[in-house]
């Protein structure tokens, strides 16, 4: 059973949020009737999987153990070697079920990827002091929170355990109540009815032909379906945390008026860009700030892009496209920051409402031309534009090192 995939998964889901609306709606707590019911329909949706839910207990068990020990450790004693243990162990089962290491691969569930980065980020931020215990209950009612077990949206653990412990009011739970149940009508609507329409009357049809303007519609087919698809369920998702007094962060804001591929990754799949960006990118660049690393801080910013992006391609898939739809979002990051810094000084791209309109008009079709790498449809070519990102990565880090070299002789003869 796949969540809010299925008229068919609603009915319990219905069934079981009645008592929890009614608690809600007289104030009373929720917290425990949730894990209850969280427990019950992770049952039901891994029910059918191969040994699924018996790789989920697994799973559940050893990142348990992972973080309650690392806890344990930190408060102690705080050893860097403690932290990279549990760091690595928390990321062991995604290793084995994106079968990163060949030939290994014993444990994989509906949902693995989502949960195995909740672990990540609870070990990071008890590194970080941000955590300083961790309930067995707390812990238990984050990773079997059922509307976002298969496709997120990425909570954080200190913000789920603080709505899990707040006890809205009556008042406040009506409210709630209502955002909610709008939320799931909008996810209907995105994903059972456009979503539907779009999938049936523009997308199947489309041929296996690989010319050029067959090539173009399956393009923006595609970007629509996924859109309307992945909204609608993360629509679906935050509706029903809504309902159960859950403030899960949304996941998409209006992606396709983005004036930039910068502004592009603020309002599509938030919470996982916000993951990378809180837990790999502005690591390694405190890293580097704190080790004293001497680096020209543009460069360092496009190597973290390089490092986001890449292990964000490699974390959909192993196969060459992921890696490729990683690394292409990499050189336009990158390839944005760059021409910000030379229209600076060379005005090559205007303000205004035009260039506004413009902006985002340029920023939809590479947004869609990677939503094309990212299905998988040009096969081969995958190879083609790997070897043209190389080149051009090089070509941007060179300019961006000249420009900087520039500046600073400029300032010398000043």
């Amino acid at each position: 059973m796949i969540p809010f995939g299925e008229f068919g998964f609603f009915l319990p889901v219905i069934i079981l949020a009645i008592p929890a609306i009614i608690l809600g709606l007289k104030g009373r707590t929720i917290r425990w009737y949730n894990l209850i019911i969280s427990i019950y329909m992770v049952y039901n949706i891994l029910s059918g999987m191969h040994v699924a839910r018996e790789h989920f207990l697994l799973f559940f068990v050893f990142e348990w153990f992972i973080i309650k020990g690392y806890s344990y450790l930190r408060q102690r004693k705080n050893l860097t070697v403690f932290y990279f243990l549990a760091l690595i162990g928390s990321f062991l089962p995604l290793v084995f079920e994106k079968r990163l290491i060949p030939g290994i691969n014993f444990i994989g569930f509906l949902g693995i990827s989502y949960l195995t980065f909740k672990c990540v980020q609870m070990v990071m931020e008890i590194k970080d002091g941000l955590i300083e215990k961790v309930k067995f209950f707390d812990f238990a009612s984050f990773m079997f929170f059922f509307p976002t077990l298969s496709s997120g949206p990425i909570d954080r653990f200190r913000r789920f355990t603080k709505d899990l412990a707040t006890k809205p009011s009556g008042e406040e739970y009506r409210e709630l109540l209502l955002k909610g149940i709008q939320k799931i009508f909008l996810g209907f609507l995105y994903k059972f009815i456009i979503g539907f329409l779009v999938k049936t009357y523009w997308l199947d049809p489309i041929g296996s032909s690989h010319s050029f303007l067959t090539t173009m519609n399956y393009m923006y087919a595609y970007t629509m379906y996924l859109f309307f698809d992945f909204a609608g369920y993360s629509s679906f998702a935050v509706g029903t945390s809504y309902v159960l007094a859950i403030r899960t962060p949304d996941n998409f804001n209006k992606p396709f008026i983005s004036s930039s591929i910068k502004d592009f990754w603020n309002r599509w799949h938030m919470t996982l860009s916000t993951w990378f960006r809180d837990y790999v990118y502005m690591r390694l660049i405190y890293y580097f700030v704190k080790k004293k690393i001497r680096i020209n801080k543009y460069v360092l910013s496009y190597i973290g892009y390089f490092l986001l992006f890449g292990l964000m391609g490699l974390w959909h898939g192993s196969d060459l496209f992921y890696i490729v739809y990683g690394l292409y979002h990499a050189v336009m990051m990158t390839g944005f920051d760059v021409f910000s810094q030379l229209n600076k000084d060379w005005k090559l791209w205007g303000s205004g409402k035009g260039w506004n309109l413009l902006s985002i008009l340029v920023t939809f079709h590479f947004v869609c031309f990677g939503f094309l790498i990212f299905s998988g449809h040009i096969g081969y070519l995958n190879w083609v534009l790997l070897l043209i990102i190389i080149p051009l990565t090089i070509l941007l880090f060179m300019i961006q090192i000249i420009q900087s070299a520039h500046k600073k002789l400029e300032m010398q003869k000043a």
